[in-house]
This record gives structure tokens, C-alpha cells and sequence, in this order.
């Protein structure tokens, strides 16, 4: 049941007419007019898990409803090219230790001989920058296998966030390039998207009371954005509601939002009989009772009294029994 936004006042009075019953005098009061929409169930975090490297997805870790944490290894992804690089880096630095043994050999060998006087300096000045480019050279070549290295850890695709995956677009053995979306992570909680006709973005208020309407009772949630820009016809919002989390993502959800207000005449909702398939509320005309057929409208809780709309049959000023049988 729907609250409105004002308390509407409920005057009860004792009468000497109908057996001292309790009266309750009809006055026009402010009501809150609501509008039904259906809301969306979305997560505030929907982020993807892409590969940032090309080739064969060769893992898969995960599916659709898995719950993952921030970091995990979601898939992996091989590029056989990378193992072939690094065979090929390897032999190079084979190739380049073994010189590198023997330019410092010939080194040591020219240091000798320059001790007994058989070679110059400028030779043995030849050797020792011979011997520092081959370090260099295979520092470089080092330097080449840690790249290629790191690019191969980069198969494995991680979780961005801590969720629960939404969308896994791909399957094992599938060829993927960097970039590509592996599975889609949701987390971060959950609220209510609406998206409510343009006529009513006037009444739309940030912090505005809406009721939510489930199996099992309704609750209520606060407005707690509204984009500013209309797509389609429609005004986007966003409500704030708990008790959401067991729902799927993208349940659609009946939302009824306060969008105006008007006058109206209420009675409790315990004055008014059926009978016939016509309702009927009890009315004190000149110390008699006599019921009345009206019309019906909505109900609300107001001050914790269940009352019902009168759209006809009653005006300002009528007295209505309630505890008439």
C-alpha cells in the first residue's frame, strides 16, 4: 500500500445520533498521484574482461552466473608465435655467450702477451671493447626475452572487478584478438533503472518516496537520479531500493512513483460495504443512518488507517458512520 505525501487528517467525533457511534466528518485533502512503470534490475559496475593478447583461447574458466573476485584468472589465451620468439631468443644467446667465452679468452691471452711485450696496447684496447659489446649485446638479448616473456603472461585474462559474470560471448579453442571481450563482469550492487514518459518529467523529484511492488508485500525506495536527457520519449531514473540483490540483472520490476497531486475526498476504508456488487458507505442524515453508493477509487495507508478514494457519491461536509453494521 501506497503512502501519499501529505497526512491527510482523520477527524473522528462522538455523536448522541446512531448509538454514540464514531463519525468521521468528509473533507477534500491532497492526495499524491502515481504512475506505474515496470523498472529494470542493473548493477552499478558492468565492466568486460577483455584479452590483451592475440590467439587461441586455450582456457575457460568461467560461465554465465559464476561469482568471481577482483584479479582472478578468468581465461587464457596462447600465442604460439611467443614461444617461438623465445626459442629463437634463446639460440641468440647461445650464439652470443660462446663469442662472449671466447672474446674474453682472447683477452686475457692479449694481457699476457702484453706483460712479456709481444702485442701493443691498442690491441689489447681492441679486445676489451670487444669483449664490453658482446655484453652489451647480450644484456640487449636479455632485456628482448623478459618483453616477450611478460607479453606471454599476458594471456591470462583477469577479472576486473569483483562480481558476477553476465556474459561470456566466447567458447575454448575459439581465435581471439587483443582487445576482444572474454566475459562480462557485473558487481558493485544492484538498483532500479525506470524510464518514465516525458510528460511527467516535470514531477519527477530527486529523493521522492516510490513503491516497489513484489511477491510478498511491497517496500520503498528513493529517487536518487534523473539523467538529464530524454532518449526516446522517455526521462531515465535511477532508485535507490534494498533487498534487490536476490534478483536476477535485468528482472523487470513494477515501480509505481508519485508523478503529481490532486485534491480528493477519502474515507476509511473500513466504512464502506458491498453488497450486490455495489459498494455502499454508511452516512448520518438528520440522526438517521442511511447507506450511500459510491464510487471507489484507490487505496492508501495514511497514519497507519487504511483509506479509500471517493470519486462520487459523497461531497465536503458528510458525516460517515463507521462502526455502522
Amino acid at each position: 500500500m501506497h503512502r501519499f505525501i501529505q497526512a491527510l487528517a482523520v477527524i473522528l467525533v462522538t455523536a448522541s445520533t446512531a448509538g454514540a457511534e464514531q463519525l468521521f466528518i468528509v473533507q477534500s485533502q491532497p492526495v499524491t498521484e502515481w504512475k506505474s512503470v515496470f523498472g529494470r534490475v542493473e548493477v552499478r559496475d558492468r565492466v568486460p574482461a577483455r584479452s590483451r593478447l592475440g590467439g587461441t583461447l586455450v582456457t575457460l574458466a568461467v560461465e554465465e552466473g559464476t561469482q568471481v573476485t577482483n584479479g582472478q584468472v578468468l581465461a587464457v589465451v596462447d600465442d604460439e608465435k611467443l614461444r617461438i620468439q623465445l626459442e629463437a631468443i634463446d639460440a641468440q644467446m647461445q650464439a652470443l655467450s660462446a663469442q662472449l667465452g671466447n672474446a674474453r679468452t682472447e683477452l686475457k691471452r692479449g694481457e699476457d702477451l702484453l706483460q712479456r711485450g709481444v702485442t701493443t696496447v691498442q690491441r689489447l684496447d681492441a679486445l676489451r671493447t670487444q669483449v664490453d659489446v658482446l655484453d652489451g649485446q647480450m644484456e640487449a638479448t636479455r632485456a628482448d626475452r623478459r618483453v616477450v616473456e611478460q607479453r606471454a603472461t599476458e594471456g591470462d585474462v583477469l577479472a576486473p572487478i569483483s562480481g558476477i559474470v553476465l556474459q561470456v560471448p566466447v567458447t575454448t579453442g575459439a581465435v581471439v584478438q587483443p582487445g576482444e571481450v572474454i566475459a562480462e563482469i557485473g558487481g558493485g550492487g544492484v538498483f532500479l533503472r525506470l524510464a518514465v514518459p516525458e510528460r511527467h518529467a516535470g514531477q519527477l523529484r530527486q529523493g521522492a518516496e516510490i513503491v516497489i511492488s513484489r511477491e510478498g508485500g511491497s517496500r520503498t525506495g528513493r529517487l536518487d537520479k534523473i539523467y538529464p536527457q530524454i532518449e526516446n520519449g522517455r526521462v531515465i531514473a535511477d532508485v535507490e531500493v534494498d533487498g534487490l540483490d536476490d534478483l536476477l540483472v535485468d528482472a523487470r520490476v513494477l515501480v509505481r512513483l508519485p508523478v503529481g497531486e490532486t485534491t480528493a475526498l477519502i474515507v476509511p476504508a473500513s466504512a464502506a460495504r458491498t453488497r450486490f456488487g455495489l459498494d455502499f458507505v454508511p452516512v448520518d442524515e438528520d440522526g438517521h443512518v442511511a447507506l450511500r453508493s459510491v464510487v471507489l477509487g484507490q487505496h492508501s495507508l495514511v497514519n497507519d488507517v487504511d483509506m479509500v478514494q471517493v470519486l462520487s457519491g459523497l461531497k465536503v461536509g458528510d458525516t460517515v458512520v463507521l462502526d455502522h453494521d
